[in-house]
C-alpha cells in the first residue's frame, strides 16, 4: 500500500525537515515567535498549494478543496496582525507537473496536520496567555484530524502502478527536501 511505503521511504527527509523546526516550535513564547513560524509555513505551503492547484486531479481527490491550507495559515497571519509574505516559487519548489507529483507534495500538507496537533498544544502551554490566537493552521481539521488523515490514506491507496507510486514517493522526499532548504532560508529564530 502506497501510504505505507511512502511514510517508510519518507522517513530520512521528513526526520531532517522536522528536526529543523523543532527549534523554531521550542522559541515559540508569545504571538510574535508564532507568527515568524506561520509566516514560514504559509510562504512555502501557500507556493505549493499554487503549483498542486494546476495538476491535481479532483475526481481521484474529491475532497480536495477541504485540504487547503494556506487559507488557514492567512487568517491566522492576519489575526497576529502580521503582513503576508511573499510565497516561495520557482527552484524554491519541488517539481510539479502532474498529478502524481501533486499528490506527494500533498501528503506532506496533509502529514503536517498531524504533527500540528502537537504544536497546537505545545503552544499553548508556551505561551502564557488566556486565548491563543492564530492556531487555526495547527489545530487542522479540529476533532476530524485523524479521520481526514484517513481518508487521505484511502485515496493514497487506490491502484497505481509501480512506477507511480515511486512518483509520489519521490515527490514527497523532494518537497520535504524543498522545504527543509526554505526553513534554512527563512528561519528568523535564530537571529530574532
Amino acid at each position: 500500500m502506497l501510504s505505507e511505503n511512502i511514510k517508510i521511504n519518507t522517513k530520512n527527509s521528513h526526520q531532517s525537515l522536522e528536526n529543523k523546526l523543532i527549534l523554531p516550535m521550542k522559541s515559540i513564547h508569545n504571538q510574535e515567535s508564532l507568527a515568524r513560524l506561520l509566516v514560514i509555513f504559509y510562504s512555502f505551503f501557500g507556493g505549493l498549494e499554487v503549483n498542486i492547484n494546476k495538476h491535481i486531479d479532483t475526481a481521484f481527490l474529491p475532497d480536495y478543496a477541504d485540504r487547503r491550507k494556506t487559507a488557514a495559515l492567512e487568517n491566522d497571519l492576519i489575526l497576529l496582525k502580521t503582513a503576508l509574505p511573499s510565497l516561495a516559487s520557482n527552484d524554491d519548489l519541488p517539481e510539479i507537473n502532474n498529478h502524481l507529483q501533486a499528490l506527494g507534495a500533498l501528503y506532506v500538507i496533509e502529514g503536517s496536520t498531524l504533527g500540528g496537533k502537537f504544536i497546537s498544544k505545545m503552544v499553548r502551554q508556551q505561551i502564557d496567555l488566556p486565548h491563543v490566537i492564530g492556531l487555526t493552521f495547527f489545530d487542522g481539521y479540529g476533532s476530524d484530524t485523524d479521520t481526514m488523515w484517513q481518508l487521505f490514506k484511502q485515496f493514497m491507496d487506490q491502484p497505481m502502478t509501480a512506477d507511480e507510486k515511486d512518483m509520489v514517493i519521490q515527490s514527497a522526499n523532494d518537497t520535504f527536501a524543498k522545504f527543509s532548504q526554505w526553513v534554512d532560508k527563512t528561519n528568523t529564530f535564530l537571529v530574532a
